[in-house]
């Protein structure tokens, strides 16, 4: 008799249990899946700031070979100083903070690749050891950079899905997780780069 009297605040319980569990087990994913993204944003920047380490020392093997390409190793030393000064929240990024991040990181691309085009007009420089090497490391690191790059945009994927998804998108929204930007390719990327010598 005294069970029967219980029963519905034990039904009421169960069903708050239930939904607390419920709740609490989305956002609980989310931020594990989060905690993936800003890892996997980690490994972008660590690759990033491997090129940039590179960069001075490929530009001081360069100089003592090639005076006179001033203007070439002066814009390559300016694309990493501009890349190097955004810096982005992985909690927090924007569709737009990520095409800025990706333009200034073109822009070093950009000038590397003029670098060794240059390069093409100094045999002893192409085979000097030390600026054989930083070649290797350099064309290394681009092959980590797009692997990192691919990888963010994995992390990405199932954080978005899963915060997107009914009902999760709902208790997203009451608990302020917002959609992550992917990498895209910077414009132009479809079409081949041209080289000239």
């Amino acid at each position: 008799m005294n069970f029967k009297r219980f029963l519905p605040w034990i039904i009421v319980a169960v069903v708050i249990i239930g939904l607390y569990s419920w709740a609490s087990g989305i956002y609980n994913n989310a931020v594990t899946l989060e905690q993936d993204v800003k890892e996997s944003w980690g490994n972008v920047n660590t690759s990033y700031q491997r090129r940039n380490d590179l960069i001075p020392n490929l530009v001081n093997t360069v100089k003592g070979y090639a005076e006179h390409e001033k203007s070439t190793l002066t814009a390559v030393i300016e694309a990493r100083a501009k890349a190097t000064s955004i810096t982005i929240d992985p909690k927090n990024v924007t569709p737009e903070q990520l095409a800025a991040f990706n333009s200034a990181q073109s822009g070093v691309s950009s000038s590397l690749s003029k670098l060794l085009v240059s390069v093409e007009q100094y045999p002893n420089l192409k085979a000097d050891a030390s600026f054989m090497k930083l070649q290797d490391e350099l064309a290394s690191t681009e092959n980590q950079i797009l692997t990192a790059r691919t990888r963010f945009n994995e992390a990405v994927k199932p954080y978005n899905n899963n915060i997107n998804t009914f009902p999760r998108n709902i208790l997203a929204g009451m608990y302020g997780l917002k959609e992550k930007p992917y990498f895209e390719a910077v414009a132009g990327a479809d079409k081949p780069a041209e080289v000239k010598f």
